[in-house]
C-alpha cells in the first residue's frame, strides 16, 4: 500500500507588504496632489501717503444692491469704459469701498473685471 506524502498547509500571503505599498503610495498622492490653487490679490491699503491725488475722484463703492462710481450707480458692464475715461495715467489708483454684507466674492470678481479693462492700481478703503 502506497501513502501519499502528507500535504504541507497552505499558507497564506503576507498583507504587511501590500499595505505599507498602499500606504506609501497614499502618502505620495497627497505630497504630490494640488488641493486647491492659492491666487493673491495685489492691493494697498489707504494711508496717509506723501503722494498727491490726481485727477477727478475714482471711488467704486460695492453694495448689497449693485456698484456705484462716485455716487452714480453704473452696472457692472459699464464701470471700466467709465473709470478710463477718469484717469490721468494708466496706474492712477482707483478706491474700492465694500459696503457691509458685501461678499469677499464679489469684490474679488471685481477686481477682476477692473484688472482685465487694464486697471492695475486698487485701494481698499473702509
Amino acid at each position: 500500500m502506497k501513502l501519499a506524502p502528507p500535504q504541507p498547509p497552505r499558507r497564506r500571503p503576507g498583507l504587511t507588504a501590500m499595505v505599507d505599498v498602499v500606504f506609501l503610495l497614499l502618502v505620495f498622492f497627497m505630497l504630490a496632489a494640488r488641493f486647491g490653487t492659492d491666487t493673491s490679490l495685489p492691493l494697498a491699503l489707504a494711508a496717509g501717503g506723501d503722494d498727491a491725488w490726481q485727477g477727478p475722484p475714482r471711488l467704486i463703492e460695492l453694495t448689497v444692491q449693485g456698484t456705484v462710481l462716485n455716487g452714480q450707480p453704473l452696472p457692472p458692464e459699464a464701470l471700466a469704459g467709465a473709470l478710463i475715461a477718469l484717469m490721468p495715467r494708466p496706474d492712477a489708483p482707483v478706491l474700492l469701498r465694500a459696503a457691509p454684507g458685501v461678499t469677499l466674492d464679489r469684490l474679488t470678481l471685481l477686481l477682476d473685471d477692473l484688472r482685465a479693462a487694464g486697471i492695475t492700481s486698487a485701494v481698499l478703503v473702509e
